[in-house]
């Protein structure tokens, strides 16, 4: 007769400064076969060593907490126990929390108002490796994306070069004078003169230096070693 395999718990460490959300946690999670509540911690310090010591598979963290906060705390944590994943379980829900959160590393936020629905589901997917996020976070990430989206496509409008424009540059940083752009452009040294100054008024940059560097950025150019610079060619200006 097989015995039946046991049910491999996910191992949770909770860390919250009140004891009684904690003590609430942990009765949500005990009464769920697949999860163990291996240990509590009552400030950062003390969820960072536990964490190192137990190699927990999901931290549940609060985020304003004593000694160390959550977002520190977390970044120690992923350090220390990187097979851990950390899910924010806090009753702040601002744009600069979240973001801070998910840049040190958090898989998750949950906001403790949703724990009783989301909990148990936020780490289980947590322990398979994929992010979950209570419905009104999603909500704001979503229109901050859309808002950066909108941002980037205007400033995209305003900065974007067109192909004439990027070998205009080019020319330029490459420290062409005006009338060798116009030779290799075809047109007139007046019309040279005309889209240098549309194409710093474009960019707001107006100087040289400046316009290299931008270039150098956009890929536009290339930044040749010495040796090499010493190998291309000069151009020779026309009398």
């Amino acid at each position: 007769m097989n015995t039946p395999n046991p049910i491999r718990k996910i191992k949770v460490l909770l860390a919250d400064d009140h004891t009684i959300v904690r003590q609430g946690l942990r009765a949500l999670l005990e009464a769920t076969p697949d999860i163990e509540v291996i240990a509590e911690a009552a400030d950062g310090q003390t969820a960072v060593r536990l964490a190192r010591e137990l190699q927990p598979a999901v931290v549940v963290m609060d985020v304003l907490m004593p000694v160390l906060n959550g977002a520190e705390a977390t970044r120690q944590i992923l350090r220390d126990a990187p097979e851990a994943r950390v899910l924010v379980l806090s009753s702040y829900n601002d744009d600069g929390r979240v973001a801070e959160m998910i840049d040190r590393g958090a898989i998750g936020y949950l906001v403790k108002q949703s724990a009783s629905n989301d909990l148990v589901k936020a780490i289980r997917e947590a322990k398979k490796g994929n992010a979950f996020l209570s419905p009104c976070i999603s909500k704001q990430l979503l229109e901050r994306c859309r808002n950066s989206l909108a941002l980037g496509e205007a400033k995209k409008e305003q900065q974007e070069l067109t192909m004439r424009e990027a070998e205009f540059l080019q020319l330029v940083t490459k420290g062409y004078a005006n009338k060798q752009i116009a030779d290799v452009l075809s047109i007139s040294i007046k019309t040279v003169e005309k889209h240098r100054q549309q194409l710093m008024d474009k960019l707001k940059i107006h100087e040289i230096a400046g316009l290299t560097r931008y270039a150098v950025a956009r890929g536009v150019v290339e930044v040749r070693a010495p040796e090499e610079n010493a190998l291309r060619p000069s151009v020779a200006a026309s009398p």
